[in-house]
């Protein structure tokens, strides 16, 4: 794991989400980067703010390729949706490798990074379970998580999830990738459905 031993400094990014992936995320749950602002005069030791952004990555047991398929990933994107809506974390990025998921996230002074990833986790190998009968591990234990203090970490981080499809050689342009965020987005806006299959949209390797 991960960590910076450094404690939260509140920020407000300047980063703007365009009107349809805004419209999308607040329909989804999912939320533009948004902290708490330091009040005026505050004491430098006070300084500190409930709310705090990591940037996450969590993989499948044994690197199997257990998210490549449409049903897969749909059902853990379902689930980061669920929780969002729950408000047990807010999410401001996504993309659904086949074999690791990687999120930028936020979560409140109420909700520990562990317990957030706990949530999606475990609700995902629960509902797969559940849902489909699958009868393995479903996650490697433990995640990896990096404390984004400041807009161009997070920037960094977004552009970073955004070229991993690319990277990975499943599309040719991140937008294209139907288990991300920035796809998602572009469906709701265009009115449209996501085909029956979405995977048809990822190149096969």
């Amino acid at each position: 794991m991960l960590r910076d031993g450094r404690g939260a400094r509140r920020f407000v990014s300047g980063q703007r989400f365009s009107a349809a992936g805004e419209s999308y995320s607040k329909g989804l749950g999912l939320q533009p980067l948004r902290m708490a602002r330091p009040s005026r005069n505050a004491d430098a030791n006070a300084i500190l703010s409930g709310a705090r952004t990591f940037f996450v990555t969590t993989k499948t047991a044994s690197g199997k390729r257990l998210l490549q398929s449409e049903r897969n990933a749909s059902l853990l994107i379902e689930v980061l949706r669920h929780y969002a809506r729950e408000q047990k974390f807010e999410i401001h990025d996504f993309v659904v490798m086949p074999d690791h998921v990687h999120l930028l996230l936020t979560v409140d002074g109420e909700t520990s990074i562990e317990k957030a990833v706990q949530f999606i986790k475990g609700g995902f190998s629960y509902r797969i379970k559940k849902d489909f009968g699958y009868p393995g591990d479903v996650w490697q234990k433990g995640f990896s998580e990096v404390r984004v203090e400041d807009r161009e970490s997070y920037l960094r981080h977004r552009e970073y999830i955004a070229k991993n499809p690319v990277n990975d050689g499943l599309v040719r342009e991140g937008e294209e990738f139907a288990y991300c965020f920035t796809f998602l987005a572009r469906q709701k806006a265009a009115g449209a459905k996501a085909p029956e299959n979405i995977g048809a949209a990822v190149r096969q390797r």
